[in-house]
Formats: structure tokens, C-alpha cells, sequence
């Protein structure tokens, strides 16, 4: 009872070390706490934004959430004020265990449930009640170590506290992730944090502890590395069976480059499947008229100089190769792996009839939007053959002043296309890119094409519907400078091997039936999709 009371008025304890080494050591807890718990939080925002898409929603949802379970935890942390040590030390396991699996348990809810919002909910939640929790404790066990004023003490905490989480802040992305990937850095995050706070209690504070207590400790310590060690030894055989539970089990490719997650599956052009963060980017089975819709309608027309931004698979490389008269084409992949698997791989280089052969081809791996500031000369012909601005990463791409930029690269008499998205499924990102094409100056003549597979799923990149019943809807924009023809194909053109003119005339006068007039465009500032 003397000791409790001790330690609510800032009572020095029995330690094992000096006063101001034990404080030391308490700042450095302090410190290594802070750096986990905010790898902690990356690493939620950085998995949901693969897993789920959209990462302002998935960064503000789990701050917020978390932000407001810290204070929750520091109110609950008040009723463990005269047990300060044991319940730091119990804190730092139970943050240890629910941290460090944070990222496995949300892949696997995605993996095998198809669904992981309400686990990024609760995982923000947990995590954030208990880091709440340890400023108060440790905030009690620093006056325990050396008597201070309580301003000095806060000061001391929340300075170990921010320099921690600055640390954890560039650890993750410069060290865990090109090292350890996600889930085995947030294991390898989990067992660090257990270390330190159990090595802070056990030692530092093992006099104030029962036996009792001193062994729970050490049992639940032990528990929570042995389970994040088990975890780490047999996390690359749950990443390929989570694989298999997404991709099938025909995977043949999967790696993680600077920029995301490549799959391949397939064993051979014909069943091939490609997919980019989750989302299945080319399938063999109905590619062919994806790429036909966007390609040959804007190559009616002066084609001698041709840019694709995006199409790293050198899938609308293809089509357009077929032209003879195409002296030159320039493909800007943000990510050099893609097109390097697009140029060696057999199954998919045979499907894009080894466009990255052609004499006439140069692939640049660079930021589309940088790159045309920077100037690039002019084109007969741009595609683009991009992400879906529903992305956050893309939105840029579909904003007023990119297509600005666009304009500005066209050569007189020059067309641009793009992918909007489907426009039956999302009519108001479909005419707000057109609205934002608009802004840019440009003239635009919209009209959408059809898959011929019910179930073919181009991904959320291009309007898939993951498996739906319905063909693909694929809803495009035809745009220049000055007046543009209807779509059409090019007269003395190579023949699609789907598409006709008929269907273009079609898919242009239904395109005119659904227009939604009055949207706003989306600009850098203000972003509408």
C-alpha cells in the first residue's frame, strides 16, 4: 500500500540501477514503443490501401479511429496507475501480440473472406486503446525512477515519444518494407516491442513486482514472441496459400516491386491472367477487345508518332504496331518491372505478339505526369491505358491539368483516348473524367464497347466486375484539340478481330443517352472521384 501510494505522488522505487539510469531506461521503452506503434499504424494504412484501394479513406479512417481509441485507452490506463508496472508490461505484450499480427490477419480476412474493412476497424481500434494506454503508465513509473516535476516528466516522455515515432515513421518504408516485406516486418515489429517492454519491467522494475506477477510476465512475453516467431518461420507458405486463395492455383510470377505486387498466373497465353495490387489487370480471355476499343478508334487518323501512358504489358502496344505506318511508339510505365515481365516472360510476351522487339518501341519507366512537364515533343496519337482514377495513386491522372498537359503534347490533327471506367456501373466518374477532359481543353466524343464473356473481369482498373455475370461494360473518350470525328475505325487500317464500326456507332449514340450534365471537373486541389 506505502508503495502504491509512492507511486501516484512520484515515491522514488527500489531499483536495481541509479535514478537516472533507471530513467534513462525508461525514456529508451519509451522510445522503441513510440517507433513500434507507429510502424503499426503504416502498416494498416499501407495494407488497406493495397487490399481495399482508395488510401486517403483507408489513411483518414484508421487515424481518426485510432487517434480517438488512444484516448479511450488513456482513460482506461487510469484505473492501472497502482499497478503501473505489471500493467506497462501486460500493455506492451498485449500491443505486441494484436500489432505484430495486424498485417497477417488482414490479408488473411481478405484472402479467404473477401472482406477487411471491419478487421482494419477493430485492429485500428485495439491497437490504438492500447497505445493510449501506455503515456499515463509510463508517465507514472518515470516519477517512480527520479523525483521530477510533473511538467519535466511530460516534457521528457513526449520528447522520447515524437523522436521514436519519427524513427518508426522512415524505419518502415526505407528499412521493414524493401527488407522484410509487410508481413513479416510487422511480425519482426511485433516481437521488437515485446522485447522492450518486458525487458523494461522485468529488470528495471522487478522489485515491484510479485512472484506472482514477475512469472505472468514472463509467460505472456515468451507466449507473444514464441507465436510472432512461429508466425515469422511459416509466413511465406501462408502468403502462398493466400495467393492461391486469391489468384487460384495457377500462380506462376509474384513479386513485390518498388511500386506494388505483380501476379502472373496462367500457364499459357491462353489462360493468363495479370494482376497489378490485387487487381486483375489482363485476362487472355477477352483482352483482345479491351484493347482493340481503345486503340483503333483513335488511330483513324495521322499515326506516325504514337505515346501510351501506362500498358506496360504491351498489350495496346500491340495493336497498335499493327499499323505500318507507325514510325514510332513511346510506352511510360511508372513501373519497370512490368514492362521487363512484358518483354520476357513467354506467356505474356507472346500475347502481346513481342511488342517490345519492334524497332520502333521504347519503353520509359517514369511518372506520366512528370514526364510530360518535362516536355517530350509532340504526338498523332496519345493513349491512355491507365489505373482507375477511383485509385488515389491515379487521380492525378484523370485531373484537368494533366489532360492540360495532354493537349499540350498533341501534334494538329492529334487524338487522345482514355478508359473512363465502366460507364453503366459508374456514370459520375465516367462523365467527370469527360468534364475534366473538357477543362483541359480538349473536345471529347465518348462512347463505350462491351466484353463478349459474361464474367470477364478486366479488374477494377477497367471497370471489371471481379467475376460478374454481366459482359464487361468499358466506357472511353475520344478527344482532341479541335473537332473530332465519331468513332470510327481507320479506313485502310488492320481489320480488329472484334470490333466493327457498327458497334462503335452503337456504343457512341448509347454513351449520348446516359451523358450526366453539370458535373464538375476534378482537378490536383479538388479531387471528385
Amino acid at each position: 500500500m506505502i508503495d502504491q501510494q509512492m507511486s501516484l505522488r512520484g515515491g522514488a522505487a527500489r531499483l536495481p540501477v541509479r535514478p537516472r539510469t533507471g530513467r534513462f531506461l525508461v525514456l529508451a521503452a519509451v522510445f522503441v514503443c513510440a517507433a513500434c506503434g507507429l510502424v503499426y499504424e503504416l502498416e494498416l494504412v499501407a495494407l488497406a490501401s493495397y487490399l481495399i484501394g482508395d488510401s486517403v479513406t483507408q489513411a483518414s479512417v484508421v487515424l481518426s479511429v485510432m487517434v480517438f481509441a488512444m484516448g479511450i485507452g488513456s482513460l482506461l490506463a487510469k484505473r492501472l496507475r497502482c499497478h503501473a508496472a505489471v500493467g506497462f508490461g501486460m500493455v506492451e505484450a498485449a500491443l505486441a501480440l494484436i500489432g505484430g499480427s495486424s498485417a497477417l490477419v488482414l490479408y488473411a480476412s481478405f484472402a479467404w473472406l473477401g472482406e477487411s474493412q471491419y478487421a482494419l476497424v477493430g485492429f485500428s481500434l485495439a491497437i490504438g486503446v492500447l497505445i493510449g494506454a501506455e503515456i499515463p503508465l509510463l508517465m507514472t513509473l518515470i516519477q517512480r525512477v527520479d523525483r521530477q516535476d510533473a511538467g519535466g516528466a511530460v516534457a521528457d516522455l513526449f520528447a522520447a515519444d515524437y523522436v521514436g515515432a519519427l524513427v518508426g515513421g522512415l524505419a518502415f518504408p526505407f528499412l521493414l518494407l524493401p527488407m522484410l516485406g509487410q508481413l513479416t516486418g510487422a511480425l519482426f515489429t511485433g516481437a521488437v516491442n515485446a522485447a522492450a517492454g518486458g525487458a523494461l519491467v522485468l529488470w528495471v522494475f522487478r522489485r515491484d513486482l510479485s512472484s506472482r506477477s514477475r512469472w505472468l510476465l514472463v509467460l505472456a512475453n515468451v507466449s507473444v514472441i514464441a507465436v510472432l516467431a512461429t508466425a515469422t518461420v511459416l509466413v511465406d507458405d501462408f502468403e502462398r496459400a493466400a495467393r492461391r486463395a486469391v489468384y487460384g492455383d495457377q500462380v506462376r510470377v509474384a513479386v513485390r516491386t518498388g511500386v506494388q505486387e505483380v501476379v502472373l498466373t496462367g500457364s499459357d497465353r491462353d489462360s493468363l491472367g495479370l494482376y497489378l495490387d490485387g487487381r486483375l489487370r489482363v485476362s487472355a480471355r477477352d483482352e483482345y477487345r479491351y484493347h482493340e476499343a481503345l486503340v483503333h478508334p483513335v488511330m483513324n487518323g495521322p499515326r506516325a508518332r504514337v505515346l501510351i501512358l501506362g500498358g506496360g504489358d504491351g498489350l495496346a502496344a500491340r495493336e497498335v504496331l499493327r499499323y505500318g505506318d507507325v514510325r514510332s511508339v513511346t510506352v511510360v510505365e511508372l513501373d519497370p518491372a512490368v514492362t521487363r515481365l512484358a518483354r520476357t516472360d513467354p506467356a505474356l510476351s507472346e500475347l502481346n505478339g513481342h511488342a517490345f522487339r519492334d524497332p520502333r518501341l521504347t519503353a520509359v519507366g517514369a511518372d506520366a505526369f512528370p514526364w510530360l512537364r518535362s516536355g517530350r515533343g509532340l504526338y498523332d496519337v496519345v493513349i491512355s491505358d491507365l489505373p482507375d482514377p477511383g485509385i488515389t495513386a491515379s487521380t492525378k491522372l484523370y485531373s484537368a491539368e494533366f489532360y492540360g498537359l495532354v493537349a499540350e503534347t498533341l501534334a494538329p490533327g492529334g487524338r487522345l483516348v482514355v478508359h473512363a471506367g465502366p460507364l453503366g456501373a459508374r456514370p459520375q466518374t465516367y462523365w467527370t473524367v469527360e468534364a475534366s477532359m473538357r477543362a483541359g481543353g480538349l473536345t471529347t466524343r465518348p462512347y463505350r464497347v462491351t466484353g463478349r464473356y459474361a464474367g470477364f473481369a478486366a479488374g477494377p482498373d477497367r471497370g471489371g466486375g471481379g467475376g460478374g455475370r454481366k459482359p464487361e461494360d468499358w466506357g472511353f473518350h475520344l478527344a482532341g484539340r479541335g473537332a473530332v470525328a465519331r468513332p470510327a475505325l481507320a479506313p485502310r487500317g488492320p481489320a480488329p478481330r472484334s470490333l466493327a464500326d457498327r458497334e462503335l456507332r452503337e456504343g457512341a449514340r448509347a454513351a449520348a443517352r446516359a451523358r450526366l450534365p453539370g458535373l464538375p471537373p476534378s482537378t490536383l486541389v479538388h479531387p471528385r472521384y
